[in-house]
């Protein structure tokens, strides 16, 4: 897993709308987050649930949004935000 970060995020704050600059794989452990992307310019989201993985190729734009305090893997590209 060369140039690999993984990290634990403990948050109960939205993310800022990002564009992938690499993939990345987004783990719910608990509560639930809602990802807010965009496709093409078109908004939709999904719910990711406990144990659910987000996958996001290079250049989706996302936003996840925690309910209530959340912890989250997330694996990506050494360097991202």
């Amino acid at each position: 897993m060369n140039g690999i970060t993984t990290r634990l995020h403990w948050t109960d704050q939205h993310y800022k709308w990002y564009i992938n600059d690499g993939e990345e794989v987004f783990t719910v452990f608990n509560i639930y987050i809602e990802m807010k992307y965009k496709i093409d310019g078109k908004k939709d989201s999904a719910i990711i649930k406990t144990g659910d993985i987000f996958y996001a190729s290079v250049g989706i734009v996302h936003m996840a949004h925690p309910q209530g305090e959340a912890r989250v893997l997330v694996i990506e590209f050494g360097g991202s935000v």
